[in-house]
């Protein structure tokens, strides 16, 4: 086991921070302290890339090893004082480790947390949500921070792209252009970053297939996987609309709702998808009410839905959600009189209602994204809403409630940043 260690080790070693790569935001102070830092997301958001860019910011960087390697499958708990033996033979003592999907080998977080105990410092990714969360929450309370990446935001995917905003360009008529250009890409092709460069279905096949079968299918145990495709792909083809748990199972074939259930956590899990709850102040009915479905990136969904004409809607409605979630918002949808896509909660208290609509010219089309709009903040008491458009730009006051209708490329870049909760 040493000597395949070693050879693992050293080809690994070539996986360095290249300046060709855009660059994630680095939370501030995540060298400062003894913290273990935790970057969890969906498979080739970036998490490696950031893990790499990390390591050479930093003196120490050979303690590395990414478990996601065929030639580790064999590697046991009980392997990792091997490991950490075989590191001090090849670079000497040093206290700082880098641990890429760690989560395949059970048992991980005992060693993590005894390397934490004896001082060192300890990087670690992973693509399982609730894997990780368990046994951090299990082993590993108080002695974590965790960061959740996702595939490259609007002002990443700038970055991507060679370009840079600056405030002329959001002001001027050949800057917003340009900007509305770059963001009409942006909302089919997504954020994935290996996605971008050559556009190439069969790397999203090669991507969507791997969380399926590796992270849902094989993680845990299942079987049917004609059941979890036809479940996927009805759920692309809806995006943001409403969905039961007893509706799914009679569209699927499944004679259980509580198998549906079980799916869509497993596929949350991957952060394939989200579901998101109406909002409600009895938690009982919070729950069993219907979910809306999300998904990580527009182009897995391209790629995994059918194709209707006129769906730039619902596409811009997942982008924003995505970029809520970017931002560690907590979000619910509210259905009262009229329904308003996205409320935001902060502590207790519902604190933003947001619209969102592709084309907002149409007379209908206007009023009843409004009224939704306008129920929510009565129903909240707010004061303030905001409704995100494709182009439209401007701010309308009604009754006493104002409204701001930005276009979704302007709201994207008013902050990129990289999100980090520190919740333990």
């Amino acid at each position: 086991m040493k000597e395949l260690l070693k050879a693992v080790i050293y080809d690994q070693q070539s996986l360095v921070w290249d300046d060709r790569f855009v660059k994630r935001a680095i939370p501030a102070g995540i060298s400062a302290h003894n913290e273990i830092e935790v970057i969890s997301g969906v498979r080739r958001c970036g998490k490696s890339t950031l893990l790499h860019q990390i390591r050479a910011i930093r003196n120490e960087q050979d303690y590395y090893l990414n478990f996601d390697d065929e030639r580790l499958v064999n590697f046991k708990v009980a392997d990792f004082q091997l490991l950490y033996e075989t590191f001090i033979e090849l670079f000497g003592l040093q206290k700082t480790f880098y641990f890429d999907e760690i989560q395949n080998i059970a048992g991980w977080e005992r060693f993590v947390r005894r390397l934490h105990d004896h001082g060192n410092k300890v990087f670690i990714t992973g693509s399982n949500a609730t894997m990780l969360s368990r046994e951090l929450g299990t082993h590993l309370t108080g002695r974590y921070s965790k960061i959740e990446l996702y595939p490259f935001s609007f002002s990443e995917y700038l970055q991507f792209n060679g370009r840079t905003v600056k405030q002329k360009d959001i002001s001027g008529t050949t800057g917003k252009s340009e900007l509305q250009r770059f963001f009409n890409e942006y909302l089919v092709h997504g954020g994935f970053p290996a996605y971008l460069q050559h556009k190439s279905e069969t790397y999203l096949k090669s991507l969507y297939e791997s969380i399926l079968y590796r992270d849902v299918m094989v993680r845990n145990h299942l079987t049917n996987e004609r059941e979890l495709l036809e479940l996927v792909n009805y759920l692309a083809s809806n995006i943001s609309r409403l969905a039961s748990y007893n509706a799914l199972a009679k569209i699927v074939g499944v004679k259980n709702a509580t198998t549906i259930k079980n799916y869509l956590g497993f596929l949350q899990n991957t952060y394939l998808l989200f579901l998101v709850s109406k909002y409600d102040y009895a938690l009982k009915k919070q729950l069993q009410n219907s979910k809306k479905v999300y998904f990580i990136d527009n182009a897995l969904v391209n790629r995994l839905g059918f194709s209707f004409s006129g769906e730039k809607g619902r596409m811009l409605e997942n982008l924003i959600f995505i970029e809520l979630k970017r931002k560690d918002k907590e979000v619910y949808y509210h259905n009262d009189r009229f329904e308003c896509d996205f409320v935001i909660k902060n502590g207790i208290h519902i604190t933003e209602a947001i619209q969102v609509c592709h084309t907002f010219d149409l007379p209908d089309t206007r009023e009843r994204e409004i009224k939704g709009l306008i129920d929510a903040m009565q129903c909240y008491g707010l004061k303030e809403g905001m409704i995100i458009t494709n182009d439209m730009d401007e701010h309308v006051s009604i009754d006493g409630f104002k409204i701001e209708i930005i276009p979704a490329w302007k709201w994207l870049v008013k902050d990129g940043r990289l999100t980090r909760d520190g919740k333990t």
